[in-house]
């Protein structure tokens, strides 16, 4: 069988975190800790630009604060370093999490079970609900952030508390990796021991315990606006359809609609790509949307 080596790429740094959890000395975590102080610090800094800044509130043009959701191996900084001043700088109250830690690994979050990662988020949206005065929230997720919030919606009442969902590139039917979970379906045990140690990777693969519940009712809930954005080029959700939605109030959109020639992979989409950004944008505010193109990277 041969395998693709870019999906391989993706997947050989999780495996490798995987096996760090389990082998940390106490040592070793001891210097994890001093890795997750500078992640809060970072985080921290982010207030002094208007992100993550409890103070703010909701003008009467965007009345509801923007949640970000980051993606498996990301954190609430680095995944937002183009999206977040992107949006602050149109006039948003916007927020981002870390969730889904593993004792000892830091700084790559979106690792632990995702049911209790969405357990996280809602705990998050009534933090910044209060702080903001805001009925409602908008989330925005990238990756995993953009299916997580689904089962926060169907299963633990965050319908009632949520105004859109935006994902980019999300695993919200699972994902065959590129055809790397079929190969570890070939080796014994490989899905369960990887579960062990990372269940936020295996709770995304195809025909997960997880993915089974979260699909086992429909993909939307009333009263909530869906956006999906995928690209083509995704390796990491494969195929990229299966990020699609089906229900009332979706827009399924592929980047490559919008821009022919952008070349967005599945990390650049969610990370550093102004067009999506643009789009983003269109979703959160669709009364005075604008076209996307390819133009969008530049003029904003």
């Amino acid at each position: 069988m041969k395998l693709p080596w870019r999906p391989l790429r993706t997947l050989l740094p999780a495996l490798a975190l995987a096996l760090s959890a389990a082998a940390l000395t106490a040592p070793e975590a001891a210097a994890a800790s001093s890795y997750d102080n500078r992640a809060s610090q970072a985080a921290a800094a982010t207030t002094g630009s208007g992100w993550n800044d409890y103070s703010c509130k909701p003008s009467a043009a965007h009345p509801r604060p923007v949640v970000l959701v980051h993606g498996t191996l990301g954190n609430s900084v680095d995944n937002w370093l183009v999206l977040a001043p992107y949006l602050k700088n149109r006039g948003y109250c916007v927020f981002s999490l870390d969730y889904g830690k593993l004792p000892g690994v830091p700084l790559f979050y979106g690792l632990g079970p995702i049911a209790k990662s969405a357990e996280e988020l809602s705990a998050y949206v009534d933090k910044v609900r209060a702080a903001t005065g805001a009925g409602k929230v908008d989330l925005v997720g990238h990756s995993q952030g953009g299916a997580m919030p689904r089962y926060y919606l169907n299963f633990l009442g965050g319908k009632d508390k949520v105004n859109s969902l935006t994902g980019i590139a999300p695993n919200n039917h699972g994902t065959t990796l590129s055809g790397l979970v079929t190969l570890m379906d070939k080796i014994p045990g490989a899905r369960n021991a990887l579960g062990g140690l990372t269940p936020g990777l295996t709770d995304q693969a195809i025909g997960s315990d997880f993915l089974k519940k979260m699909n086992s009712v429909p993909d939307t809930v009333p009263g909530v606006r869906y956006t999906v954005i995928a690209t083509k080029y995704d390796e990491v959700v494969t195929p990229y359809t299966s990020g699609y939605l089906t229900g009332p109030d979706v827009r399924n959109v592929l980047l490559q609609d919008l821009c022919a020639v952008d070349f967005s992979e599945h990390i650049a989409i969610g990370t550093i790509d102004r067009v999506v950004a643009h789009e983003v944008a269109n979703a959160l505010d669709p009364a005075n949307a604008s076209p996307t193109t390819c133009a969008s990277a530049v003029t904003g």
